[in-house]
């Protein structure tokens, strides 16, 4: 525990849950794809039994644009997503790399495997090591002035080649450790996209670019010798050999492909929504494999990973592929592809399961123990999702910006048109309690909803609500506004009546939460402290706890009425003891890249926290 002004001391202490074979000291995090964990824990660290790994960033799903395919090595593999990068050998676990300060595009391991050279919009590469957990910066280097679209190393990692989108130029090629130029790549006239350096001697590099070209290059020093559909090329001459599928082997434009293990067979993604796999010696076709019908299955990339087959779709999602039934991948790991603004709990058929929804409208619903995930059917929200809850019957309620509230049953996971709100305004908030009813806070009004019907509005109030939250008895809301006061309402049938009670807060409200058993109401506020008011005293103010260093922004209690958490946007989280604000956990860069947006709490021991990095993360409390 961190006593507030002074040194950490012993109390509790708290870590991040582990993977479920793992150590009671791992760190795992639902990723907007898989799980993932990050380094393990540092044993003796005063005041946590564990150490963040910095930044801490969790994966979102795949970068979906036009560009270089996951890069791989052994059993590990290595993606992109936001400023982050993620190394995974298993696809429910994986390593994350957040010092990048921009997006980061491409990722590739040297051939030792002791190294990644990472590539960012700015144009910055970042030559990082894998082998400890700090992952420690070992080079920077800025080849150009623009985003890095590839990169490539020749086999004794030694040399690098980066390709982009350069003002002056559109490539280097240098030493790794000095930066020292080897070479030139010229004989392009627009952005180059891609870049690969034959494994060996004598070295011959390739490049491919916007102006529908290909350029072989000789060396080093790398010198330009000519320009070379896919097309085959013999590695050493750059003689053309011939070109597969003849003048059209897709229908679409072929953004990535991968070799073979053995270099017999190539693996294309394209624009036509589909994967193929090619016999090079005979040229001609394998498999297809058809990935569906709209935009977002187009295909954008490629990885043959050993027995592995990957694509990664416009939609970002990744696809296992299964050669011996191509109509169908094995697997496909999904996930948010935008900030995550909000998220409940809720046990169904015996599993806890979180449920987070996004800034794109998307709503996802995770496996506690597997991190295992999905988005529910049919068509949902159209405009960001800004809150979400779970009643009594078993429906998520959810409110968004494009002014409606939805009740989606979490049995079907299907949406339903019938089960839709329109609001005349945006709603900001929404909480249920028992008997059917939930209350919203939209801009400038009040909504009471009976039965998914509205029954009662209160329109200008006279302040501007922000948030809301349920007396767990149903008969009492409360309302936090901008002003800095919580306003307490009743439930009377069909209607809201003020009872004229007002909650002074240190600051604006940001958010309010109830206790499970009713008896006390914490509020946040935008002036960095959370007070607690005791409901059996009348509201009578219980105590005030200080330690945020910046606006806080959501806040959560636990199954066992003592302790709460909350978020802000100084990157903390902390776990308090109602009756003690001194004893308490922090969680420092909980989310390192953005500040925590939501918290809920999945038992009295695990905690669930998202963040705009698209991230969603299970923290374990131990007290």
């Amino acid at each position: 525990m961190v006593k507030a002004g002074g040194e950490p001391r012993a109390g509790p202490r708290f870590r991040v849950r582990g993977v479920r074979s793992g150590s009671a000291q791992g760190r795992r995090e639902l990723a907007s794809e898989p799980r993932l964990r990050t380094a393990p824990s540092t044993p003796g660290t005063p005041g946590a039994a564990f150490r963040l790994q910095s930044p801490g960033s969790a994966s979102a799903r795949c970068n979906s644009q036009r560009g270089p395919a996951p890069e791989a090595l052994g059993e590990r593999g290595a993606v992109t997503s936001g400023r982050g990068c993620r190394t995974r050998s298993n696809p429910a676990l994986a390593d994350i790399y957040t010092e990048h300060a921009h997006q980061v595009v491409v990722a590739k391991y040297a051939p030792s495997g002791f190294y990644i050279a990472s590539g960012d919009v700015s144009g910055k590469l970042r030559i990082w090591d894998t082998t400890q957990k700090e992952h420690l910066l070992k080079y920077e280097y800025q080849p150009f002035a623009g985003k890095i679209k590839d990169i490539a190393w020749t086999e004794d990692s030694k040399r690098i080649a980066v390709v982009g989108e350069g003002r002056e130029k559109f490539g280097a090629v240098f030493l790794w450790d000095s930066g020292s130029s080897v070479g030139e790549i010229t004989g392009h006239n627009k952005v180059i996209n891609s870049v690969d350096i034959k494994q060996s001697r004598p070295y011959r590099l390739a490049t491919g670019s916007d102006d529908n070209c290909a350029a072989f290059f000789e060396g080093p020093p790398f010198k330009f010798k000519f320009t070379i559909g896919i097309y085959i090329y013999d590695g050493k001459t750059g003689e053309k050999v011939c070109a597969l599928g003849g003048s059209k082997a897709h229908d679409g434009g072929i953004y990535a492909i991968s070799w073979s293990p053995d270099s017999t067979h190539l693996l294309s993604a394209s624009g036509d929504k589909t994967s193929k796999i090619w016999d090079v010696n005979v040229n001609s076709v394998v498999s297809t494999f058809p990935m569906g019908s709209t935009v977002l299955d187009q295909q954008l990339g490629c990885l043959w990973q050993k027995d592995h087959l990957l694509s990664v779709s416009l939609s970002g999602y990744i696809n296992y592929l299964d050669r011996n039934n191509p109509s169908k991948p094995l697997r496909v790991i999904k996930g948010h592809s935008k900030s995550i603004q909000c998220l409940t709990v809720h046990k169904n058929g015996g599993k806890s399961y979180i449920y987070s929804g996004s800034h794109d409208g998307h709503i996802n619903y995770w496996d506690s123990e597997t991190g295992e995930n999905d988005s529910f059917a049919g068509k949902g929200h159209t405009n960001q999702v800004s809150r979400m809850t779970v009643d009594e019957s078993g429906q998520l309620i959810s409110c968004s910006m494009d002014d409606t509230v939805r009740y989606t049953s979490l049995t079907l996971r299907d949406y339903s048109g019938q089960g839709v709100v329109k609001l005349d305004v945006q709603p900001k908030c929404v909480a249920v309690g028992p008997g059917g009813y939930a209350v919203v806070v939209c801009i400038g009004q009040i909504v009471l909803l009976k039965d998914q019907r509205k029954c009662f509005s209160i329109d200008n109030p006279g302040y501007e609500p922000e948030v809301v939250a349920v007396h767990p008895g149903g008969d009492t809301v409360a309302v936090g506004g901008a002003d800095g006061n919580v306003r307490l309402y009743s439930i009377l049938g069909t209607t809201l009546k003020d009872e004229g009670k007002l909650l002074e807060a240190k600051g604006p409200v940001t958010d309010v939460a109830y206790s499970h058993d009713g008896a006390f109401l914490a509020v946040c506020d935008a002036s960095k402290v959370v007070t607690v008011f005791s409901v059996a005293d009348g509201y009578s103010e219980n105590n005030v706890f200080y330690g945020h260093h910046a606006k806080i922004v959501c806040l959560a209690w636990s199954p066992d009425n003592e302790h709460f958490a909350s978020g802000g946007m100084d990157m903390m989280v902390y776990v308090w003891t109602l009756s003690d604000p001194e004893t308490r956990v922090k969680i420092q860069d909980a989310h390192r890249l953005h500040h925590v947006s939501s918290l809920a709490w999945l038992d009295e021991h695990t905690l669930v926290t998202t963040s705009h990095d698209a991230s969603v993360k299970e923290w374990t409390i131990t007290y």
